[in-house]
C-alpha cells in the first residue's frame, strides 16, 4: 500500500464551499450557555462545557458533519436567491427541496432519500440555533409528497461480499504489518456484519480512549464485541473460524501481537516503512479504500469496467455479505446485525429463497 494511503482523506464535498460567510455555523454547540439573568462563576462555565460536549456526542461524528455540509449548502443557495437562512422560512425550505429534486442547473437531480436526509439536516440544524419549522406544513409536505411520487425508485444497494470473495480478497494481502491490520479488519468486518465506522472505534479494553465506540474481549471460543452502534450499545459474538487462514479471530490475535497494541484503538495507522504500528486511531474512509482495492486486485466482477466495479463495492458490502452468507435463521442474523426489524435485515439479503415460506399452499391453494 502506498504510503499516503494511511492518510485519511476527505470525501468530496457535495455541497460548495461557503467561504467565512459560514464560519460562525460550523459549532452550533457553542450556543449553549447560560441564561442571560444567571452570573456566570467557575462551576456554572465547567457545567457549560460539559453540556456542550454532551451536545456534540448528541449524534454520530459522520451524521454531524453531513448536516453541517447539509447547513452550508442551503445556507449558500438561501443567499444566492437574495434571501437568508434565518429564520426559518416554510415556503424558501418547499423551493428549496423542488430545486434538489429537479436538478435545475449546474448540479444533478438528487435521490428521494437524500432530499429526505437534507430536511432532517435542515430541521437539526434549526433546532441547534433555536428554531423550529413544521414539516407537516403544506408548502414542505405537500412539495415532499409530490416528490416521492414522481421520484421515488427501489434504494440502489451495494454488492454483498460473498464467501467465495472475501477468502480471495484476504488472499490478495501480504503478511507484512499492515497486511495483518487490513486482513484482521475485513475478516472481522465481515464476520461482526460490522459498519465500517464500529471497526475502527472499536479499542483493546472498556474507556481506553474518550473517542471510542466499543471495545473487544477476546475469549477461548472466540471474540466478544461491545459496540455504541447506531440504535444503541449491543453485543456481537464472533466465534473463531475452521482454520486460521480464515478466522477473524486468529487474525486480530495476529495483528495485535505483532503490533504490540494492548491498549487503546485496535485499528491504527502504520509508519511509512509499515513496520511499526502508531497510536492514531484508522479513519473508515480506510476501510473503505482497502475494500475497493482487494476487490480490484482479487478480480472479483471481472467482467466490468473498472468504473463500475468501484461503484458497486463499499463498507457495506461486508455487512450485506455476513447477512447474504450466513445460512442460519433469520433472527440470528437480525439480532447479529442489532436490526430492530427482520425486514431491515432482508434488506441486507441478497440472495435469499422468498419462496421458502409458501403461504399460497399454506392457504390450501
Amino acid at each position: 500500500m502506498a504510503a499516503d494511503d494511511e492518510k485519511s482523506r476527505s470525501s468530496h464535498s457535495a455541497a460548495p464551499d461557503d467561504g467565512q460567510d459560514d464560519e460562525r455555523d460550523q459549532d452550533k454547540s457553542e450556543s449553549i450557555a447560560l441564561p442571560s439573568h444567571v452570573a456566570g462563576s467557575g462551576t456554572l462555565d465547567r457545567l457549560v462545557d460539559t453540556a456542550r460536549d454532551y451536545a456534540r456526542a448528541a449524534a454520530s461524528e459522520n451524521t454531524l458533519k453531513a448536516y453541517s455540509k447539509d447547513w452550508k449548502h442551503f445556507a449558500r443557495w438561501c443567499r444566492l436567491k437574495g434571501t437568508e437562512p434565518l429564520p426559518p422560512s416554510t415556503e424558501m425550505i418547499g423551493l428549496y427541496l423542488a430545486d434538489l429534486a429537479s436538478g435545475s442547473g449546474p448540479s444533478p437531480a438528487l435521490s428521494v432519500s437524500t432530499i429526505e436526509r437534507r430536511l432532517s439536516g435542515l430541521s437539526w440544524n434549526y433546532a441547534q440555533r433555536g428554531f423550529t419549522f413544521d414539516r407537516k406544513d403544506r408548502h414542505i409536505a405537500t412539495v415532499l409528497a409530490g416528490i416521492k411520487r414522481k421520484h421515488a425508485r427501489p434504494p440502489v444497494q451495494k454488492e454483498a461480499i460473498l464467501r467465495e470473495d472475501i477468502l480471495a480478497m484476504v488472499a490478495t494481502l501480504p503478511y507484512d504489518l499492515r497486511g495483518l491490520r487490513d486482513r484482521a479488519i475485513l475478516l472481522l468486518g465481515y464476520a461482526g456484519g460490522l459498519r465500517r465506522s464500529e471497526i475502527v472505534s472499536l479499542d483493546v479494553g472498556k474507556d481506553d480512549t474518550p473517542d471510542s465506540g466499543g471495545w473487544i474481549d477476546i475469549l477461548d471460543q472466540g471474540a466478544l464485541l461491545t459496540l455504541n452502534a447506531k440504535t444503541g450499545w449491543r453485543e456481537a459474538e464472533i466465534g473463531r473460524g475452521s482454520s486460521d487462514q480464515t478466522c477473524p479471530v486468529h487474525a486480530l490475535e495476529q495483528w495485535l501481537h505483532f503490533a504490540r497494541i494492548d491498549f487503546g484503538p485496535v485499528f491504527t495507522r502504520t509508519s511509512r516503512n509499515g513496520n511499526k504500528a502508531l497510536e492514531d486511531r484508522l479513519s473508515d474512509k480506510h476501510v473503505a479504500r482497502l475494500i475497493k482495492r482487494c476487490v480490484l486486485e482479487a478480480g472479483i466482477r471481472s467482467e466490468l469496467p473498472e468504473k463500475d466495479r468501484l461503484a458497486l463495492f463499499s463498507g457495506h458490502s461486508l455487512r450485506a455479505g455476513l447477512a447474504s452468507s450466513a445460512e442460519v435463521d433469520e433472527r440470528y442474523v437480525q439480532k447479529h446485525l442489532g436490526h430492530a426489524s427482520a425486514e431491515m435485515t432482508r434488506r441486507y439479503q441478497r440472495r435469499r429463497d422468498r419462496f421458502r415460506v409458501n403461504l399460497t399452499k399454506a392457504a390450501g391453494l
